[in-house]
């Protein structure tokens, strides 16, 4: 056959797939939605739960399981079927319990940062005169020799080069189109790659730990007092690890350029949990299908449910898990009955490399032993990304799902709801669907302050969150997956792209 006969001939029958697939919501069914989504809506009872309640949920730790289970808990009072837990194997958890950090000569000051995640505890305070590393090559940071020995290391040079731009909003009329592109990462990695391979400061912690550093500070790119804060797992043996916001990390570096003495006191106390055998989780549940030929089928929702752990994980995405928790009560308390089932899916371990959904994806849906599965998985929706109101969705460069998209959210234009965007988006959960052939999707949010002040810092908070705008986002998830799930035709695969 002609291949640009053929290649036709698959645009045309997607083009035919996304006409049977478009049919927006009747406006019997979105009444019932809206009803639930505004006048009953539950959404501030689950975020402030998941953020002043519990706070932060670093993967593995004692509150992400105390998060996991409110969500299971909850999602079975909404009279969802098979709420549950399913854990996959991570490693340690971690929390900290304690931590001191001031400068004390030739003035006391204390100092704004926190440890980074998995940081290992000092033995006691540690009292000293900062040592730069900055700018050294290995052999020189080798020569150093003794003077590491217990000494608090400074590794990075003077920061000056701040975030401070959000990404552009693909939903504005103005927006100028793939320029938002810099701020994510659609990159789809196979589920089976292996980890990363450390990176330039991984390499310098790890040479610093070894010559026996005692603790290791660096700054971080926030302005005024945010501290973008994450973190790994080095394992035994390694340096306590602390960020330091840049306007304090760069003053102590100016007073030794200036040859001022400067002298630091530093407590750190963390903990290690295992005795889980590394056990995290993700949480599931379902809304059965009604329809006897496609209630196997299955559309599924999710966001991640953990979190960084020095503000309470509120746009990232606390906002998020709320979303869909509550699209799932909507759609129950409604009384519509979708066609196919649809599911909702909890992650954890989504800071660390998008590890609980590929960990999922993994099991379920991947490979020569999963293709029934896989052949019943309709679409995945994700949310995450972004905070607040869901303005339309990113169609990963699909134009029928695109199509079908712009059908489905012609209703939802009178609730907030903007337009949809060709474009891929990345660096979240939906990337481990489509690694396994199946679509997934992330949608169009508010970004004003969210690249430059809660993304991974300090300032994510329950400030940052409007609950009103959960309730719109409640509303959209649920009428994209009822959609979804009485269509006449799944959504195009990946593979048809």
């Amino acid at each position: 056959m002609n291949p640009w006969r053929s290649c036709s001939l698959i645009l045309l029958l997607a083009g035919v797939a996304a006409a049977q697939t478009a049919n927006p919501l009747d406006p019997v069914s979105l009444a019932k939605l809206k009803r639930e989504a505004f006048e009953n809506s539950q959404a501030a009872l689950v975020f402030e739960m998941l953020t002043s309640t519990i706070g932060p949920r670093l993967t593995a730790s004692p509150a992400h399981k105390r998060a996991a289970e409110f969500a299971r808990d909850r999602l079975a009072a909404y009279g969802l079927r098979n709420a549950r837990l399913e854990p996959w194997k991570f490693g340690r958890g971690w929390s900290l319990e304690k931590l001191t950090v001031e400068m004390i000569e030739p003035r006391y000051f204390p100092l704004l940062g926190y440890a980074d995640g998995w940081s290992a505890s000092t033995p006691a305070a540690i009292v000293g005169s900062p040592l730069l590393v900055a700018g050294k090559t290995p052999e020189e940071i080798a020569a150093l020799g003794a003077k590491l020995r217990g000494a608090i290391v400074l590794t990075q040079p003077l920061l000056t080069d701040f975030i401070r731009k959000d990404r552009p909003q693909p939903s504005d009329p103005a927006y100028v189109p793939e320029s938002a592109a810099y701020a994510t990462n659609s990159t789809i990695r196979p589920l089976n790659a292996p980890p990363a391979a450390p990176n330039p400061a991984q390499r310098l912690a790890r040479s610093l730990s070894t010559a026996g550093a005692a603790v290791l500070l660096k700054p971080s790119r926030g302005e005024d007092g945010t501290v973008f804060v994450t973190g790994r797992d080095e394992g035994p043996g390694s340096a306590p690890s602390l960020t330091l916001s840049a306007e304090h990390y760069n003053m102590i570096l100016r007073m030794l350029e200036q040859n001022v003495p400067v002298k630091l006191r530093i407590d750190v106390q963390t903990k290690f949990y295992d005795a889980d055998q590394g056990n995290a989780y993700n949480v599931l549940a379902e809304l059965p299908g009604s329809d006897p030929a496609l209630r196997d089928e299955i559309v599924m929702i999710g966001a991640h449910l953990d979190s960084w752990h020095t503000g309470t994980g509120a746009t990232d995405n606390a906002d998020g898990v709320t979303t869909v928790m509550e699209a799932m009560r909507i759609l129950k308390a409604s009384g519509l009955q979708p066609r196919r089932t649809i599911r909702v899916a909890l992650w954890g371990g989504e800071e660390q490399g998008l590890l609980g959904s590929r960990a999922w994806v993994s099991e379920h849906l991947a490979g020569d032993k999963n293709r029934a599965a896989r052949d019943l998985m309709d679409v995945y929706f994700n949310i995450d990304n972004g905070t607040g109101s869901i303005y339309g969705w990113y169609a990963q460069n699909d134009p029928a799902a695109r199509q079908i998209f712009d059908a489905w959210l012609e209703p939802l234009k009178e609730s907030g709801a903007r337009r949809n965007t060709l474009e891929s988006v990345g660096s979240t959960d939906h990337l481990s669907f489509i690694a396994a052939g199946v679509p997934g999707f992330n949608p169009i949010q508010d970004y004003l302050n969210y690249d430059v002040r809660t993304h991974h810092t300090n300032m994510d908070t329950a400030d940052r969150v409007n609950v009103a705008d959960l309730r719109q986002a409640a509303l959209v998830m649920a009428a994209f997956a009822y959609d979804a799930a009485v269509a006449d035709q799944k959504l195009p695969r990946p593979a048809a792209r």
